[in-house]
């Protein structure tokens, strides 16, 4: 059976720590962070100010870069490489700088546990971890108001270009003095990055274009300069207004042990299960109907909790949303034909993702009024029952 990508990724960078840790290699001191070639585009100023700062080095080879943090600027770095060849040489030669831990252990791991940083970094290693095993964990590291920094192959020598699916691709990795190994990497499109980043709640500030200066040579990296923000944003889906006979609308609030349930819509905002109420239903029945319709679970009436009514104004048009609480169903959340929101993922509430459809943020802050999500104003007036905090 063929190695998995990362796998095949992890014995490369294997191989590569042992060559060098055999040859005794000594690279120079480094005073500035090179992101894609060496002495040319942005340095370390980009990061911002590093002075008693928790930043994480993610992937740090030899730990050049986190040393410098830790001296230059007075950082607190944590260092973290999966290859053992690579953390033995960083250990020779910074194992007692102080301000510098050096861990041995797979990036994803090291997320899952660690206390949230202030910072985080990457040169050129987040393209050789499947984003889907990565991002989670990456976001859930970095703290609300922190930033994250990362390169990514985006045109290799030979020209080829990033791809719009999320699939790795073999690449070819040159070991100075010990040949060529292919490994797998994640070279994707800057707009697949950016929404990739999104559904994690991670907001894309900028993207710097790093082309190489040598002739004909065709190789380029992109570096994301990425916040968590400390609050949530929303949008309409369009500048439309609703039709009139699509102004009354429910919103399904799901939430248990795996977190909420929200939907991407093919305008691209994420949203709650939901939708207009048909003639003759009755509000729980509309809650109901729509969960089936866009997500295939099952409830009954007696399972929906009615929260309250939202009322705002879009464009011209007042538009009542029924927010509601649903609490049993049954099934697994899956993709329907002919419905425009689908891609159902569960959310933690301290990781919801970045454009909420506006409907949805505001059943979720009448719903939980603490989250930090900003939306457009609406007049909440709940029901008898109040708002719940299950």
């Amino acid at each position: 059976m063929a190695a998995l990508p990362e796998e095949v990724n992890a014995e490369a960078w294997r191989s590569y720590g042992d060559h060098h840790l055999r040859r005794g290699t000594v690279l120079p001191e480094v005073g500035r962070i090179d992101w894609g070639f060496e002495g040319s585009g942005p340095g370390t100023e980009v990061l911002g100010e590093l002075t008693g700062r928790r930043v994480l080095d993610l992937g740090c080879g030899p730990a050049r870069h986190a040393a410098h943090l830790v001296r230059a600027h007075g950082a607190l770095v944590d260092a973290v490489d999966a290859s053992a060849g690579q953390y033995e040489r960083a250990r020779a030669r910074y194992g007692s700088l102080r301000g510098l831990r050096l861990v041995l252990v797979d990036a994803v791991e090291h997320l899952r546990t660690a206390e949230p940083y202030d910072l985080v970094y990457s040169v050129n290693a987040v393209p050789y971890i499947d984003p889907h095993r990565l991002l989670p964990a990456l976001a859930a590291a970095i703290k609300p108001g922190g930033r994250l920094f990362f390169t990514v192959l985006h045109t290799n020598s030979r020209g080829d270009g990033p791809s719009e699916e999320v699939v790795a691709r073999p690449e070819i990795l040159r070991l100075a003095e010990a040949g060529d190994v292919t490994v797998r990497m994640w070279v994707l499109s800057p707009e697949l990055w950016r929404a990739l980043l999104a559904e994690h709640g991670l907001r894309v500030d900028r993207v710097d274009v790093l082309d190489t200066p040598q002739p004909g040579n065709h190789a380029s990296y992109r570096l994301f300069h990425v916040t968590r923000p400390v609050r949530v944003s929303s949008r309409p889906r369009t500048g439309k207004p609703p039709v009139a006979h699509a102004a009354l609308g429910v919103g399904a609030i799901l939430h248990g042990s795996r977190g909420l349930l929200l939907g991407r819509h093919r305008h691209g905002t994420w949203e709650l299960p939901g939708g207009t109420v048909e003639p003759g239903e009755s509000l729980r029945e509309a809650v109901v109907r729509e969960l089936g319709e866009e997500t295939g679970l099952q409830a009954r009436p007696e399972d929906v909790r009615l929260l309250g009514t939202l009322l705002d104004d879009a464009g011209g048009v007042a538009r009542v949303t029924v927010a509601a609480r649903v609490t049993a169903w049954r099934g697994e959340p899956s993709d329907r034909p002919g419905e425009s929101v689908g891609r159902w993922r569960w959310f933690g509430l301290d990781r919801l993702p970045e454009q909420l459809f506006v409907c949805s943020a505001q059943a979720l802050t009448a719903w939980r009024p603490g989250l930090p999500i900003d939306h457009a104003p609406a007049h909440f007036t709940p029901y008898a029952t109040g708002t719940d905090e299950s």
